[in-house]
């Protein structure tokens, strides 16, 4: 579960505070790395050109889901898919093909050049002209010869040796009982099925990276507004502090601690905005936003609405029922299920019946197209029976098996990390729900004693390092808020995520539907002004101006 890890930004001001003789620090530029040597020049990078463009969560969404290439490979799937369950039911159908050719003979084995001549002692040639007498007698004479002429006009005008040859013929067969074939259009529309819920699961893992992202983004720049808020009162309380070297109430030693105190945060003020940078950068990847196009998040981060905070039961088991990686791993089940059945069905016999049909034309010439066609049409039943194949079909049978076994285990384990995944989900939402009203009031708690103890080290009833102190724990109070926040919206995420049933259809998001974060500036003090702090006024009355404490 991914969780946001939050920024120290404060953590070297107890240091700083407490520092007697500290050189001053001087200031570097928030916008530049410099390089470590003391010749080294800042390196800016390149910077978005071009009016900001408005980035709500919604649209970072709707544009991650149009124009990512996860959904876009897992949307192929199912494309792919489609056009197995094709193939599989195509092998039922009739198939028919023809084919049509020419053929020219240059040599031929049945070519002996001037044909077969029989001696005129074989030669069967009666005169028709001859007197009956005569022809009587000469077929009583030469009857024998008669078979060797037959003969020759037998195989007279035969397709052998044919210079000449165009043939047409048209081929089809079906399936008339193929178990394997049967079987194998249940396995594709298994893998349809998969495949269509991994799709499902794929636009909620995009929609949840993008609002998380969105969130990380959010966190990142109010971190850089309270840095950028702690250096304001920090410089303002340095101000003051120099009106009062001025005026001779203090010394030099508390204007370098005022100093210091102010340059220890600008690091952790390039150190937030650099956070927040990367974020937005992040974002507009997930988002397929042009790295050169500036985006203003428009979507704000906001305290939870009461009834978002509102504790919620649910059961792991009935919401994760219709999870759609729980169904895909229940149709890869049915798979390996139909796997097995496919394997059994190689031990029955299949039948098809076939047929063909030709003609075949021998012209004179190439293009005489002269001559009867010669016909030839066959029908057959053709019938496989499998006898033995050296026990394959055996150990293929035992291997379907096994892996169906190890796809009920894989659903199971599923099942589990599911479950689990929602319980921690909602106990995390319920935490962070927790954590926001108390870290809500530690804000205004330190909010105060802020401004009360700079009131009372105005008066010289307290030191520096209790005024630094306080400024921390503000800063402290108003990340923990902010983190809380983090991880409440990104436990809902969660959450939301972990019970997407098949169709696909988002739960509610309470972000940006709340109040709004007050604004860290306006927990600072009041401006100073040209008056040394700790004088009288003419208008004071000739008594100290009261305070809170």
């Amino acid at each position: 579960m991914r969780r946001l890890v939050s920024l120290g930004l404060f953590a070297v001001l107890a240091s700083g505070a407490a520092a007697q003789d500290v050189p001053r620090v001087p200031r570097p530029d928030s916008t530049a790395a410099v390089l470590p040597d003391s010749g080294a020049v800042p390196i800016n990078p390149p910077e978005p050109t071009g009016p900001a463009a408005p980035l709500s969560l919604e649209a970072a969404v709707a544009r991650a889901l149009s124009e990512s290439e996860e959904v876009e490979l897992a949307r192929s799937q199912v494309d792919l898919a489609e056009t197995q369950v094709d193939a599989a039911y195509a092998q039922l159908f009739p198939q028919v093909s023809a084919n049509l050719g020419y053929q020219r003979t240059l040599a031929s084995q049945f070519d002996t050049g001037n044909g077969l001549e029989l001696p005129d002692s074989l030669q069967f040639r009666p005169d028709p002209t001859a007197p009956l007498e005569e022809r009587v007698s000469y077929l009583e004479q030469n009857a024998s010869s008669a078979a060797f002429a037959a003969l020759g006009g037998l195989f007279e005008g035969l397709p052998f040796g044919q210079e000449n040859a165009y043939s047409a013929s048209l081929s089809g067969s079906q399936v008339l009982f193929a178990p394997q074939a049967f079987v194998g259009t249940r396995i594709a529309k298994g893998v349809r099925e998969a495949v269509t819920y991994n799709e499902v699961e794929e636009v909620a893992d995009v929609r949840l990276q993008v609002e998380q992202a969105y969130i990380q983004a959010l966190v990142a720049q109010e971190l850089v507004g309270i840095s950028q808020a702690a250096i304001e009162q920090a410089q303002a309380f340095l101000d003051e502090e120099r009106l009062r070297l001025r005026a001779g109430r203090a010394s030099e030693l508390e204007v370098l601690r005022a100093e210091v105190d102010l340059e220890n945060l600008r690091p952790q003020q390039v150190q937030a905005q650099n956070a927040a940078d990367l974020a937005v950068l992040n974002l507009k990847r997930l988002a397929n936003v042009p790295y050169d196009q500036p985006v203003v998040l428009t979507t704000d981060l906001t305290l939870p609405p009461s009834a978002a905070l509102a504790d919620v039961d649910i059961d792991p088991a009935a919401s994760t029922a219709q999870r759609a990686a729980i169904l895909a791993a229940q149709a890869q089940v049915g798979v390996r299920e139909q796997q097995v059945r496919l394997q059994k069905a190689a031990y029955l016999p299949s039948v098809a019946l076939t047929t063909n049909y030709g003609q075949t034309l021998f012209p004179s010439s190439i293009f005489a197209f002269d001559g009867d066609p010669r016909t030839d049409w066959t029908v057959s039943l053709g019938v496989q029976i499998p006898i033995f194949d050296g026990f394959r079909r055996r150990a293929q049978v035992a291997e379907a098996r096994v892996e169906l076994l190890q796809a009920e285990l894989q659903r199971d384990q599923l099942v589990e990390a599911v479950q689990l995944q929602v319980e921690q989900a909602l106990r995390e939402k319920r935490r962070a729900a927790a954590l926001i009203a108390a870290r809500q009031t530690t804000v205004d708690q330190a909010a105060r004693v802020y401004r009360l103890t700079d009131l009372q080290y105005r008066e010289g009833l307290a030191t520096q390092l209790e005024v630094s102190n306080a400024r921390l724990g503000l800063l402290q109070a108003r990340s923990n808020l902010v983190q809380a926040l983090a991880n409440f919206y990104t436990a809902d995420t969660d959450l939301a995520r972990s019970i997407t049933d098949a169709t696909g259809t988002p739960s509610p998001f309470s972000m940006g539907t709340g109040q709004p974060l007050a604004d860290p500036a306006d927990a600072a003090p009041p401006a100073p002004s040209d008056t040394v702090p700790g004088t009288l006024t003419p208008t004071d009355g000739g008594t100290p101006l009261p305070s809170d404490g």
